[in-house]
């Protein structure tokens, strides 16, 4: 299944969102079809290998909408999302333009149609009223159709396919007004007869397209501050690169970079994508990816990562991963598909806007004959006039950027810190979670054990750490590995086992030299019958001091034993204080035995825990916190808790901002502190107050201005600057979120 994320140009409402929604939709082949009015982008996925992007382009555009096709090279996403970014200049710098054209030609348009009801002015002015009309319309015309021609052409369209949205609200409010006041200035007989002589709506019409063009200016503007973690992240990768090819050194851009390039980095120079040295060392500022606070030190053999920034020395590296491939892609991939993404809470909203526009139609019709039918007179301009006030209020434009717009900046800030939300249903369901549950290694500890004790039984210190290290390097588990990098403190040779086989839980069976050898815990020990009564001491005291023992058997008989310590993270007993405080509750879970755990969780001020559990039985243990119906997060490295983070409400992995804890978790801690677990909950609590204010406002909005346009208590210009100022007083209210403390 491959994900599609494309810009669309000429949205301006949520009718739009759900009228490309629906095109696109129409395509069998294609699936979860979304469109996001905050961010201008389409999105959806497909099964098939080759989808014609021109043919779905095609029809959208029968919509009068334009989709902008991504390059098609390694690059993609990357490309597309500056792709994006550069659409949004043109489509901010081409509202203000038409704003500055519409304004230039309304205001002596407004102060002559204002200023003509008092005498002094007529003094002054000596034209006529029919020649003032005259220079009225010579005015209004060019607004009509230079600045508000993109109102009337997706009106046009929209009438071809009979579908209508904001633009064919302000068309047919604006174009009603227009027509009629052309009529009145050189057809006065056609209306009223000769001897009455007509007012004019010409102002109506060329305040209304200025103030909407205002409106839209400064919504651009606002909403342009609301994707600035994507345009930050860009920002890390360089345009250019320095390779060598064929001998020869060149510089060349980011899209012509290839797998295998050699690629030259200079000191203060940004990494341009993620490889592996080949010659020279450096020292590495990784924090804007990793989270780490130092300056890593890189020699041959290191792998680099694209984005990060090179201290020190020159280094020569390999090209291993491009575009949507490179650690720094797939976290500018999944912030930005957070940011495109809906919460559940939006879809109250998408209904509504599906049939907001035609109901508004039909209002605004029943309110013209109401005041054309009714009163004992005929009144054709209060008609007229309430006619367009009804239509140009009920433009849902604040309606479709209440949620997207939040979750932007919602998602935006969480990137900011260190903090990588999958979506924006993720960003919902975490301001609902009510028990923390989190793996012990590597996310309450520092996930770097290492060996403290070596207690050897009729065998001397390196004999035992030979015969253990011999078995343990064939295993992948992050307790041989430190195992293995104490046996070559010792410069120890390791020998190759035999019949070599791995208890997930227990431990490590295997043959050396003839002889059978189990290495593992006290369980597999006891399986296997093997005698401790004669370290069960020792074996205590380790585990109450928080130390995990490992024993070395053969042929059954005990042969030694080490400890492993993993020291505690400094943040881990703080976070876990303010999780308990904010009324959550938290529970530790570890491979470890009681001891072990009990030791710990009183260490860090745990009630809870649960002990020996292996891998595959940690999913279980989440599914049965569940069963009270209570939401669970799952706290953990993202590599061999994989399942138990599948299962959890939300799964959050810690500490590594690697691609394994990107794919397969909900949400990336990237620095790897406990205390941003609390801070991914504020920031969903936060993000989605701020969705709930922007929707109550934008509804209330409605349904009090339709009313009083109806009955003729708001003129159209005013309709006009209130609809422009609930669409930018959403956004700014979204824009609030950037500063938040979380």
């Amino acid at each position: 299944m491959e994900k599609y994320t494309i810009p669309v140009k000429g949205m301006t409402c949520a009718s739009c969102v759900a009228r490309v929604e629906k095109v696109v939709g129409k395509f069998d082949h294609l699936q979860n079809v979304a469109v996001n009015f905050a961010n201008e982008k389409l999105t959806f996925e497909s099964e098939h290998e080759n989808v014609d992007l021109h043919e779905i382009a095609g029809k959208v555009k029968e919509y009068g909408y334009e989709l902008e096709l991504p390059n098609e090279d390694h690059s993609k996403h990357i490309e597309t999302n500056a792709a994006g970014h550069q659409h949004d200049e043109e489509s901010y710098s081409g509202v203000k333009k038409d704003f500055l054209v519409s304004l230039i030609f309304t205001v002596p348009i407004f102060l002559i149609s204002m200023l003509y009801d008092f005498e002094f002015f007529r003094e002054i002015w000596t034209i006529n009223h029919d020649s003032t009309n005259k220079i009225l319309l010579l005015l209004t015309t060019p607004i009509m159709f230079i600045p508000g021609k993109r109102f009337f052409v997706i009106f046009w369209n929209n009438l071809k396919h009979f579908t209508a949205e904001m633009n064919s609200l302000v068309a047919i409010g604006t174009g009603a007004a227009f027509l009629y006041s052309t009529i009145a200035t050189l057809f006065p007989g056609l209306l009223f007869g000769d001897s009455h002589i007509p007012h004019v709506y010409f102002e109506t019409a060329a305040v209304i397209i200025t103030l909407i063009l205002l409106g839209r200016w400064l919504e651009d503007r606002a909403k342009k501050k609301t994707n600035s973690a994507v345009k930050k992240l860009l920002k890390l990768r360089p345009d250019k690169a320095l390779v060598k090819r064929n001998g020869k050194e060149e510089i060349v851009s980011y899209s012509d970079l290839r797998i295998g390039d050699i690629v030259i980095v200079k000191p203060g120079e940004n990494i341009p994508t993620d490889g592996e040295i080949i010659s020279g060392s450096s020292n590495i500022d990784e924090s804007m990816i990793t989270g780490e606070s130092m300056p890593v030190e890189k020699s041959i053999g290191s792998k680099v990562i694209g984005g990060t920034f090179n201290t020190s020395g020159t280094f020569n590296f390999k090209v291993e991963k491009l575009g949507d491939n490179s650690v720094l892609g797939k976290i500018i991939k999944m912030v930005e598909e957070a940011q495109g993404s809906k919460a559940p809470i939006q879809k109250l909203a998408d209904k509504i806007a599906s049939v907001f526009v035609p109901v508004v139609i039909l209002v605004a019709i029943l309110t013209f004959l109401a005041w054309f039918i009714f009163p004992e007179s005929l009144q054709f301009d209060r008609a007229l006039i309430n006619f367009v006030a009804v239509l140009i209020i009920a433009c849902p434009c604040a309606l479709g950027l209440a949620t997207p717009t939040a979750i932007m900046v919602g998602t935006g800030l969480g990137a900011n810190k260190g903090i990588l939300i999958k979506n924006g249903e993720i960003l919902e369901l975490m301001r609902e979670i009510k028990t923390v549950v989190l793996d012990k290694t590597g996310t309450i500890t520092e996930g770097k054990p290492k060996v403290s004790d070596i207690i050897p039984i009729d065998y001397d210190e390196k004999e035992l750490l030979k015969v253990i290290g011999s078995i343990e390097n064939k295993s992948e588990h992050p307790l041989s590995k430190a195992i293995v990098d104490k046996s070559k403190e010792y410069e120890i040779e390791f020998n190759e086992p035999d019949n070599f086989n791995s208890k997930s839980g227990f431990g490590l069976s295997a043959e050396l030299n003839g002889k059978q050898y189990l290495i593992g815990n006290k369980k597999l020990m006891e399986e296997n019958s093997v005698e401790l009564s004669q370290v069960e001491t020792k074996y205590n005291d380790y585990s109450n001091e928080g130390k995990t023992v490992i024993f070395a058997a053969e042929n059954n008989k005990l042969i030694g034993l080490l400890t492993i310590e993993d020291p505690v993270k400094e943040s881990s007993k703080s976070a876990i204080e303010k999780l308990k405080k904010n009324g959550l509750k938290v529970i530790m879970m570890t491979g470890d035995n009681d001891l072990v755990a009990k030791s710990l969780a009183a260490k860090i001020g745990i009630d809870d825990y649960f002990a020996n559990v292996s891998p595959e039985d940690k999913s279980g243990k989440v599914k049965e916190l569940q069963t009270n119906g209570s939401r669970i997060a799952m706290v953990g490295d993202g590599i061999n808790d994989a399942p138990a983070l599948a299962q959890a409400d939300v799964g959050i992995a810690i500490g590594t901002g690697t691609d394994i804890a990107i794919e397969t978790s909900d949400v990336t801690l990237v620095k790897g502190d406990l205390n941003d677990v609390l801070h991914a909950i504020n920031l969903s609590q936060k993000t989605i107050r701020t969705v709930k204010q922007n929707l109550f406002w934008a509804f209330i909005y409605n349904t009090l201005g339709i009313p009083l346009a109806a009955l003729g208590l708001l003129n159209p210009m005013i309709a006009a600057l209130a609809m422009s100022f609930s669409s930018v007083s959403v956004v700014t209210n979204s824009l609030r979120l950037k500063r938040a403390k979380i």
